[in-house]
């Protein structure tokens, strides 16, 4: 029995800190808001569909914000009925109560009388019933928030001294908790929880008075905070688009700096400022890179998309009336367009070959050697990967320039500009390249090698960069592997996870026809020349090649859409050529809902079974059938059946036409039907058994090429597993 509770409340909780890394708080929300649901939920305080969409989350530089609507303020009252031992037990003969039934009464704090006899389907048990009351929702806040803000996880943490043991990401200044306008009591940190908000660091009050979420976006707002991050966003774009036209100019888009400047600033407000046209003359994307990146501005183009000598800065004021201001963020760009210019004046001095014996002296891993010696593996890898491409026929493979732009494509890294900009890696070593005299081919494959970071990254533009960027990347998976340096849960230091999406991502999108073990042969013979003391042996390959397969099997269910038993399916017919077993994963998924598929696969996996089964038994599957030992009018079909269409499906795969020969494929099944209604496989015969085993191997060999029927699964495997 329940007694159901009508009273319901609202939730303020304000963490009130230090100014939290841009980057940190949309995920410290979430968490937020999860733990908030589990410990609700866990303590009774929601339900009735309360489970979700009554809690939201959002922050601030300075704060973390959550409002739980709905809540119930005390925790319902709860008969709960405890079973106690046997009424055979717990009385005697003549009706009295044992030391069992005065045990269990004692332990329930009631008297012998005050129990009851129950049925149960083991028979009568002695029960006692409690009422349980409910404790309020104030008492049970007090005690589950602060491990709620014990419990956000960050990047890494600190604590401060007459804290104790408390940590959090800054230092933690106010919490506003108030249930229903009543503080709810606790305290975190040596901080109390109370009533109270601070505004705009400088030009809101240090003490705002609030009544809970009703008044709390408002007061803050007069205060010079917009704590919703959609409305400094809406705030932000606004502005932007304000400014802009008034100029006849175009913001360029950058969406990740719009949401680093949301988290960056409470009360945001964006300013024009101007630099010196004569830096223009540098490339466009090193001044992007210096006004995004070091001082988070928006670049702005004309309208012919031309870069224009004006930045846009998003400040933490309401205006800049008397543009003091910007002069300051002009002055600050102004300096660092300088370095820039510098480094780019005295780069030049040097050409970029001419840099390649300065990566002797830099560390690409200790037990890994030199940069030098990656570019060598890099190198000797690139013109394999050229030379593959140009005998299979890829137009536009260039050998020669393939192991051009690998020789050029980590001498940047000792350049001034790079030692100054990390993020410029690679983009300016083509920048380089282009500026002393090297081919577009060659400078943009420079430019490009780390492509593509990311499943929605692009490409490199052309092949010879597509070569040194599987060469960067396989070099990398291999010599990682070989020292033991594997992925690890959430733990991937070396980015190898991304340097092998890398892989597949450009085999897949460019069609490239490569054998995988191949190339990760041609990568480890690289190793041995270039880092003696470390050898990729078999075993290495073969990890490395598995982990190629799961990041390919990754994209085809993301990017591509397949279902997880399709993939496996056509992956367990072969997936060396990515290529192609991506064609056939395509040529599964289509034919999938014929009529006769599902039986078919069904039958499949039947004849897998009996195999296992079989080899593990004293007799072995022959290697051929003996025509004259298929007694079985259905087996005799099955045979000349499978003589035919086998025939037919050959054809169609030579040819690529993998549905067609999948297509084919599924003609069996009534024949294959028919032999498992008429004929007994485990037969007494030693001969005969050992023949139909032969021909269901046979059958299982011959039509698996295309795609591993066996390892389709019914509706349920349809679904993506996860990666």
């Amino acid at each position: 029995m329940k007694k159901s509770m009508k009273v319901r409340g609202e939730l303020l909780l304000e963490i009130g800190c230090e100014e939290i890394p841009a980057g940190m708080i949309v995920k410290a929300c979430a968490e937020l808001k999860a733990l908030l649901e589990k410990y609700f939920m866990a303590n009774a305080l929601m339900g009735e569909g309360a489970a979700g969409g009554l809690i939201e989350t959002f922050g601030a530089p300075r704060r973390l914000v959550a409002i739980a609507k709905n809540l119930r303020l005390k925790q319902e009252d709860v008969v709960r009925e405890i079973t106690g031992p046997p009424k055979a037990i717990a009385f005697d003969n003549v009706g009295e109560p044992t030391r069992a039934a005065m045990s269990f009464a004692e332990k329930q704090g009631m008297a012998v009388s005050k129990l009851t006899i129950i049925q149960t389907p083991k028979g009568e048990y002695l029960a006692a019933k409690q009422f349980v009351t409910g404790k309020p929702a104030a008492q049970i806040l007090a005690t589950i928030l602060p491990q709620v803000i014990a419990e956000i996880s960050w990047p890494r943490s600190m604590h401060w001294t007459g804290i104790g043991k408390a940590r959090f990401i800054r230092p933690v200044r106010w919490i506003v908790a108030l249930l229903n306008g009543k503080i709810v009591p606790f305290s975190f940190a040596d901080v109390a929880a109370g009533a109270h908000t601070e505004g705009h660091r400088f030009l809101g009050s240090s003490k705002i008075a609030l009544n809970g979420p009703q008044d709390y976006e408002a007061k803050l707002r007069k205060n010079f905070v917009l704590c919703r991050p959609e409305a400094r966003r809406k705030k932000i774009d606004a502005e932007i688009r304000t400014i802009t036209a008034k100029k006849s100019l175009r913001t360029h888009e950058d969406a990740d700096l719009l949401e680093m400047v949301t988290y960056l600033n409470e009360y945001p407000s964006v300013i024009i400022g101007d630099f010196d046209p004569a830096y223009l003359s540098l490339p466009d994307e090193i001044l992007l890179t210096v006004m995004r990146d070091h001082q988070k501005y928006f670049g702005v183009e004309s309208k012919g998309g031309e870069l224009a000598p004006h930045f846009l800065a998003v400040i933490n004021l309401p205006g800049d009336a008397k543009g003091l201001v910007r002069a300051g963020h002009e002055r600050v760009l102004r300096a660092r367009f300088a370095d820039a210019q510098f480094f780019w004046e005295t780069d030049q001095k040097t050409r970029l070959a001419d840099q390649l014996p300065k990566l002797t002296a830099v560390t690409y891993e200790s037990r890994l050697g030199s940069y030098a010696d990656k570019v060598e593996r890099m190198r000797a890898l690139a013109r394999w990967l050229a030379e593959q491409w140009f005998s299979g026929g890829v137009s536009q493979a260039d050998v020669a320039g393939s192991d051009r732009a690998a020789e050029l494509a980590k001498c940047d890294l000792v350049t001034e500009m790079v030692r100054e900009f990390t993020e410029l890696q690679g983009i300016v070593g083509g920048l380089y390249a282009r500026a002393q005299g090297e081919s577009d081919e060659i400078a943009w494959a420079v430019y490009d090698h780390y492509k593509p970071v990311g499943l929605d990254d692009p490409l490199p533009r052309n092949l010879t960069g597509c070569a040194v960027a599987l060469a960067d990347k396989l070099d990398s998976l291999v010599a990682f592997f070989a020292v033991g340096a594997v992925p690890t849960g959430s733990s991937d230091p070396f980015a190898l996870r991304r340097a092998a999406q890398g892989v597949v991502k450009i085999i897949l999108e460019r069609k490239l026809p490569m054998s995988l073990s191949a190339a990760i042969s041609a990568a480890a013979k690289g190793l041995k020349e270039h880092a003696p003391k470390i050898e990729a042996a078999e075993a290495v390959q073969k990890q490395v090649l598995a982990f190629l397969l799961e990041r390919a099997k990754f994209m085809l269910r993301e990017k591509g859409g397949y279902a997880y038993d399709e993939i496996n399916a056509a992956f367990a017919a072969g997936a060396d050529d990515l290529v192609d077993a991506a064609e056939r994963v395509a040529a599964v998924k289509a034919i999938r809902n014929m009529k006769n598929f599902a039986p078919l696969a069904a039958s499949f996996k039947r004849i897998k079974n009996i195999l296992e089964k079989s080899a593990g038994g004293s007799e072995s599957a022959h290697a051929t059938v003996n025509a004259e030992l298929l007694w079985e009018p259905a087996e005799k079909e099955l045979y000349a059946a499978a003589q035919r269409i086998g025939e037919a499906s050959r054809a169609k795969k030579k040819n690529k036409k993998y549905r067609e020969a999948l297509e084919a494929v599924s003609e069996l099944r009534p024949a294959i039907d028919e032999f498992f209604d008429k004929v007994l496989v485990m037969v007494e015969d030693k001969n005969v058994r050992a023949n139909r085993i032969a021909l269901l191997a046979n059958l299982l060999k011959e039509f698996s090429t295309v795609a591993d029927f066996s390892e389709l699964g019914g509706e349920e495997g349809r679904g993506n597993s996860p990666a």
